[in-house]
């Protein structure tokens, strides 16, 4: 068959898939032979909010590769795809689109904002959806889901009733952590750390002096607090004292704590229950008063006197002004550096707030997930995360799931008004359980948006009763980034064993985070973020699947750059060219045809075998960067180079018995490395195997791995 003398990729790659997409194979109740072993990945359903990142290429190559490896394997292989309405992200995502419009969501109702959300989150999930099938994702789409699909909202709410009837939800006042810009709280995995330099303020109290980067949360002080070894305060400690404040003066008891460091400041501190969570552990301990000063839209309260309805930065400005002016201040040190907690995707500071938020007890729900691992039911790859993982357990604080937003899974529980108390129910109750009142409303809260997808493993897979429950689950591969560990990984675990009773996965494959040569992370600020679509439209799919392999140990971050795509193009080249010429040189050549091979082919073959048991053997293992690796040598270097040259000349010679032994070896050779080459550069392969005489349109994905017995 005529190949065009260059490859192509942008004229053939959505053709293939089209092939791929009508030939039913990505199904696995469609799949030839008797598949008897199971191999099943639920994809990390992506955020159907814009488009694909360099990320997402990542796990999709990954993903994909493994399929396409074990459904060659002759294994029954599920691949099921599915998108993430990601809650707060996709209302932060949407905020900035009405910002553009000149619109605020906090000017339209609750139905008009979700349905609003929703039209755009669907749209979103198109597109997201198509640029999946320009990578090569061979997952079966008619097994779809989406994160707020009805029978998965339904099944996420049983899990929060289940959860409350067994005593591990509470509703608690408890500190919070507060973004003031998107007026919801925040998960403790939300909150990042960024270090800043800010004045360290040394402020009197009374006989005492302590030192504060917060002056304008001094308002709500409810008592100073020492560590009880600290030989410099023991005189004071059990002792009220009084102290002059912007306010009048007032009484502050001095407490004694652990929790003080000794080191910090002069060692005294004020303790502010309602805005530290530090401070708000020790005021449970020594049962203190709560003040809260800060509202929730970040501006202090009228219990502030003057400084009522400025912001946190210009009410400090004044407060620290005012404090200078009644000689209340010590000392200021500029330079003090110290770490801040802010919102993950808007980077304002955290306002710590006590609020009434739904809570999970995490640490009953630890011990099993602790012990599956530790007895190598589920394997990690690398395996340094275990260590990593068993320390976040140890270490777990209980989950509050409920944020004060519009999008996601409304929380199941309806509020009396008459007795001030929740009932849990998926429908409206027709009256309170406690008063028998009937004025009820639901929580407007929804669920936070790792609390549904902590569930995606069973959930996307119909349990408890259907067939590909009882058929895929639990699921063979969990394949994610490893900054998710925490956010994802190990609260899927914990979960799928409290609701299914089993493990939701076996193996953990964790691959690491994109950066560029200079071993910078990408980021749009940077202006070193590489769009995958952009480079597929330019070098192929195929090349930017290898850039993303090759190089790619799992645990690692991986480098990626124009130069690296532009590298595994020109090997693309290389297979397109090298398979070109053994084509044009089998127009009289029947692959059936027994043909005996000389010593110097028996040579070749041997070294081909050794190749297919090696990269069978790093497959198997997980180690796709060396499989791809050594397939990319051989090609170019052993194949192309030394064995499709020396027999050049013997293509041309008079005796039809040579002609037939360069043949057969150049056919066998380029037809099993197609084969091998396939799960990690699909499209290309499959245009090529098509043309090879005696394929009769039978998709490479579903041809058989070579085994290293090659004749």
């Amino acid at each position: 068959m005529i190949m065009e003398p260059k490859y192509q990729p942008q004229k053939t790659e959505d053709k293939i898939y089209n092939f791929w997409e009508k030939s039913g194979f990505f199904n696995p109740d469609n799949l030839p032979g008797k598949r008897k072993k199971v191999f099943s990945i639920i994809m990390p359903p992506p955020n159907a909010n814009g488009s694909l990142h360099i990320g997402h290429a990542v796990f999709v190559s990954l993903q994909d590769l493994m399929i396409r490896y074990y459904r060659m394997k002759g294994f029954k292989t599920l691949w099921l795809p599915g998108a993430d309405h990601a809650g707060f992200e996709t209302q932060v995502v949407f905020d900035k689109k009405l910002e553009k419009e000149g619109k605020s969501r906090f000017q339209m109702n609750r139905k008009e904002l979700y349905k609003e959300i929703l039209k755009f989150t669907l749209t979103n999930k198109k597109i997201m959806e198509k640029q999946l099938r320009k990578l090569g994702a061979s997952c079966d789409w008619s097994r779809e889901k989406f994160t707020l699909d009805p029978d998965i909202v339904s099944k996420t709410q049983d899990t929060f009733i289940k959860l409350y009837e067994d005593g591990l939800i509470y509703r608690g006042k408890r500190i919070v952590n507060w973004c003031p810009q998107h007026q919801t709280a925040l998960s403790d995995l939300e909150v990042k750390y960024i270090e800043k330099k800010d004045p360290l303020y040394y402020i009197k109290y009374g006989p005492l002096v302590l030192a504060t980067v917060r002056p304008e949360t001094k308002f709500g002080d409810t008592a100073l607090a020492v560590h009880p070894q600290d030989k410099r305060y023991q005189k004071y400690i059990g002792k009220t004292i009084e102290v002059e404040t912007l306010l009048g003066k007032t009484q502050l008891k001095v407490i004694a704590d652990s929790l003080v460091d000794p080191k910090f400041g002069t060692g005294v501190v004020k303790i502010t229950p309602a805005h530290d969570p530090i401070d708000f552990e020790i005021g449970l301990k020594h049962n203190l008063e709560i003040k809260e000063v800060i509202d929730q839209f970040g501006r202090l309260k009228e219990n502030t006197g003057p400084y009522a309805g400025l912001k946190v930065k210009e009410a400090r400005e004044k407060v620290v002004a005012d404090l200078k002016a009644k000689n209340l201040i010590q000392k200021i040190d500029e330079n003090y550096t110290h770490k801040i907690a802010v919102c993950y995707k808007c980077g304002s500071p955290i306002e710590p707030r006590i609020m009434a938020q739904w809570f999970i007890k995490m640490k009953p729900l630890t011990e099993k997930a602790v012990k599956v691992v530790k007895e190598n039911k589920i394997s990690f790859i690398p395996e340094r995360f275990k260590k990593i993982y068993f320390h976040w357990l140890k270490n777990i604080k209980d989950w509050n799931i409920s944020r004060q937003i519009v999008w996601g899974i409304r929380i199941p529980a309806w509020f009396c008004k008459n007795c001030e108390k929740f009932t849990i129910a998926k429908e409206k109750p027709a009256f309170c359980k406690y008063c028998q009142g009937k004025n009820l409303i639901q929580d407007p809260d929804v669920f936070d948006t790792w609390f549904s997808s902590s569930q995606w493993p069973f959930l996307a897979l119909g349990f408890p009763k259907s067939k590909d429950y009882k058929n895929f689950y639990p699921t063979t591969v969990m394949e994610t980034a490893w900054d998710i560990l925490f956010f994802w990984v190990a609260r899927m675990i914990i979960l799928g064993l409290y609701v299914t009773k089993k493990i939701p996965f076996k193996i953990v494959y964790l691959h690491g985070l994109v950066r560029d040569k200079d071993r910078q992370k990408m980021s749009k600020s940077k202006g070193n973020v590489i769009d995958p679509l952009g480079v597929i439209d330019l070098y192929g799919a195929d090349a930017l699947r290898m850039a993303l392999i090759i190089g790619n140990k799992p645990g690692n971050d991986p480098i990626i750059h124009e130069e690296k795509i532009k590298g595994y193009r020109n090997f693309a080249n290389k297979i397109w060219n090298a398979s070109r010429f053994v084509l044009m040189n089998l127009n009289d050549f029947n692959p059936r045809e027994k043909v005996k091979m000389g010593p110097e082919e028996q040579k070749d073959l041997k070294q081909f075998n050794a190749l297919i048991k090696k990269v069978t053997k790093l497959m198997d293992n997980f180690r796709f960067y060396l499989a791809a690796e050594t397939l990319y040598h051989y090609f170019w270097h052993t194949f192309a180079d030394k064995i499709l040259e020396k027999n050049k000349e013997k293509l041309k010679s008079s005796k039809i018995s040579q002609r037939r032994k360069s043949q057969k070896i150049l056919f066998l050779i380029l037809k099993e490395s197609l084969k091998m080459l396939h799960p990690f550069m699909p499209f290309l392969t499959e245009e090529i195997y098509q043309k090879l005489p005696g394929t009769k349109l039978k998709p490479i994905m579903i041809e058989k791995w070579p085994k290293p017995n090659l004749k």
